[in-house]
């Protein structure tokens, strides 16, 4: 149930609203908006009686909210989210805006590389750097990231670049040391469910970008999200990075259906990777022009130096002269769209 308030609402009117939600057992988020304030009721298990709300002093109307999530959808929050990022809010994420690029390698490797791989993609158009610190991996024998030592170097690239930073967090313990490292952090898909780290993660000052579960259906993506929004957080983007499927001719299906799915459903932003939805560099900058024909408001890519000889996923992972290229395609796809707003917007 969603109840929206009238413009003239006052703050005792709205704290009565409040207390009728909490003495039915629920709890009240409000929900501010550009042209509406409304007041989400959650934690019903069933359907709430609007009569509760509707004669209140300062409530204009009640709105059933028909999806399993709530604060994740347009529903309840019709305005499309931008998600800044960096100490002035510098890169911004989401509406109309055009997409951005974030690139970087996989894992933080030696200060000197990674530093130079960070100069690299900032000339090449990237407006983020990504690199992981921690590395869950299938195997426990394969290499696990550098840690504390990772996190250090990712300081080193901020401050030296000036480039905010895109880095995966793995569990509660290590949360500290990362929101002093890193300016956005980002869930990995086996995290997706990981319910306690999303609790804690929604305190979190920084931004969270909540990559889909490989085995994830739309519904469980977005509850997933709804922890975080229910839990007070806002600026969180989404990243479709591909799904387990039936198909053996890539590391995973870059499942793009998606996208103009979630920028209707919700109204926070949609990235895409295409770096773990193809899995092989050739089709790392095809795939990431679909992805940005369909709606994306920002890719994630993994970009090196010398491909090559990256520490992990070098087989995905594109030069610097393929990430010039995307960045190329990102800036050729924002003007069309610009036109063909304009055009619309003229008939």
């Amino acid at each position: 149930m969603l109840v929206i308030l009238d413009a003239r609402c006052t703050e005792a009117q709205c704290a009565a609203v409040e207390e009728a939600v909490r003495a039915i057992g629920c709890t009240p988020l409000p929900v501010a908006g550009r042209e509406r304030t409304a007041i989400c009721v959650t934690g019903n298990r069933g359907p709430v009686d609007p009569g509760r709300f509707a004669q209140l002093p300062g409530v204009r109307e009640c709105i059933a909210v028909t999806k399993p999530w709530k604060l994740v959808g347009r529903e309840v929050q019709p305005e499309s989210t931008v998600v800044r990022i960096g100490p002035r809010g510098e890169v911004a994420i989401g509406g109309a805006l055009p997409p951005v690029v974030i690139a970087g390698p996989c894992s933080v490797e030696t200060e000197a590389r990674t530093v130079a791989i960070a100069h690299a993609v900032k000339a090449a158009g990237a407006r983020l750097f990504r690199a992981g610190a921690f590395k869950p991996r299938t195997s426990p024998y394969d290499f696990q990231g550098l840690g504390a030592e990772g996190l250090a170097t990712l300081q080193v690239v901020r401050r030296e670049t000036g480039l905010p930073i895109v880095s995966e967090v793995v569990d509660r313990e290590s949360l500290d040391a990362m929101v002093e490292a890193v300016d956005v952090l980002q869930v990995g898909a086996r995290n997706m469910q990981n319910f306690s780290l999303l609790r804690a993660l929604a305190a979190a000052p920084c931004p969270v970008l909540l990559k889909r579960g490989p085995a994830a259906t739309l519904t469980e993506w977005l509850m997933a999200a709804e922890y975080l929004l229910a839990g007070g957080k806002r600026d969180v983007l989404l990243c479709e990075r591909g799904i387990r499927s039936f198909s053996d001719h890539s590391r995973n299906t870059l499942d793009l259906n998606v996208v103009p799915l979630v920028r209707e459903l919700s109204h926070l932003p949609i990235v895409v990777d295409p770096s773990h939805g193809v899995g092989a560099r050739d089709r790392v900058r095809p795939m990431a022009r679909a992805a940005l024909a369909c709606g994306a408001h920002a890719l994630l890519i993994e970009a090196h130096v010398s491909p090559m000889t990256s520490y992990t996923d070098a087989a995905q992972t594109i030069d610097v002269a393929t990430l010039t290229g995307i960045a190329r395609d990102a800036e050729v796809l924002a003007r069309l769209e610009t036109v063909e707003r304009a055009t619309i917007g003229a008939q």
